[in-house]
């Protein structure tokens, strides 16, 4: 009786197995991949990775469904563990507490709320590309910059700067083993996760994600002022030097405000540490999905040419860096105290 159990046990075990495995379901006309998997209770980057990869070779051009394909499912009970929870500081008075956040490295990852000058602001930070996608590639002497990388080293150092004045932080692109690092020369790698999830490969997908995150977030948190902060560098031609400049979305008025607020900035910190150079930064706005797509008023920010070898000044210093993110959480203080004053 009792081999009797053990046979029949292996046998339901090794049957959900293969039926686990062998899920397979045919698209509907016009259906895409993601109304596809939710259909059939696939839903998730994950899920939608596991998808690409178990059909490989059976999508026609930008991954879309064929009429007629049985496709292969992944197992719709698998859900992806995050490798932290959300960067949150909380929304209570913390001046002079010391705290403590792993994602901000060894070295950086405790810190002291110094202010409460943003206690009520929410913001949510997203660094440009990431995992599989190292987006521009500069050279310097030898050494490929990844943007990926220097966008996530000051999107990091903005996040500590926002957290010592009293802000809630969430990371949205994040590297479980990278923190603030102090190198010139930033190693590139494939860890970024949106949160825990993998990053796609395919762009709308990698936008779609991130943008799917901040939003779910902002239905979640309660403070008032909240803004989704995009970070990037941009790839011009070699020649062109570019200072830091903003978008924000089309009739947006939050945004413009926000966007002329950190042009003021930067344009009166450049008049106080370099007063012959001048600033041209621009403002404008630009039909991008991550700001016509997020809920929160969002930002985004190029921080210059990784191309050309004066703007790349800007990126290899840590120093540098560190100036660029204490220059934007400037200007989101005085951004939130205008908000206050109905401005």
């Amino acid at each position: 009786m009792k081999i009797k159990c053990i046979v029949i046990l292996f046998f339901l075990v090794f049957s959900c197995t293969i039926y686990a495995q062998s899920r397979r379901a045919t698209p509907r006309n016009g259906e895409g991949i993601h109304a596809f998997l939710k259909r059939n209770k696939c839903t998730g980057t994950d899920a939608y990775n596991k998808f690409l990869e178990l059909n490989k070779g059976k999508f026609g051009k930008r991954n879309t469904l064929l009429k007629g394909v049985s496709y292969r499912l992944p197992d719709k009970s698998k859900s992806s563990a995050q490798i932290s929870k959300p960067v949150t500081t909380g929304t209570v008075a913390q001046s002079g507490k010391k705290r403590n956040f792993k994602l901000f490295g060894t070295k950086y990852a405790n810190y002291t709320v110094k202010s409460n000058k943003l206690k009520g602001a929410c913001f949510f930070l997203s660094s440009g590309h990431g995992g599989p996608d190292p987006g521009a590639i500069g050279k310097v002497d030898g050494h490929k910059l990844h943007e990926d990388e220097y966008a996530y080293d000051i999107t990091l150092r903005l996040a500590r700067c926002l957290m010592e004045e009293g802000a809630t932080v969430y990371m949205i692109i994040q590297d479980a083993k990278d923190g603030i690092r102090d190198d010139r020369y930033l190693s590139n790698s494939k860890r970024e996760t949106c949160m825990g999830a993998a990053i796609p490969l395919n762009q709308l997908a990698r936008l779609k994600q991130r943008t799917d995150k901040i939003n779910s977030l902002n239905r979640q948190s309660k403070e008032k002022y909240k803004r989704a902060v995009f970070i990037h560098l941009d790839s011009r031609r070699q020649k062109q030097q570019l200072d830091v400049f903003f978008y924000y979305a089309k009739n947006s008025a939050q945004g413009k405000r926000l966007a002329n607020t950190m042009q003021a900035t930067f344009n009166d910190r450049y008049n106080k540490y370099q007063p012959t150079r001048g600033f041209t930064g621009t403002i404008s706005t630009r039909n991008l999905y991550v700001l016509d797509n997020s809920t929160p008023v969002g930002i985004y920010a190029e921080l210059g040419n990784i191309q050309n070898s004066f703007d790349q000044r800007r990126f290899l210093d840590p120093g540098n860096r560190q100036a660029l993110a204490n220059w934007m959480c400037l200007g989101f203080i005085k951004d939130y105290e205008n908000s206050k004053k109905g401005k």
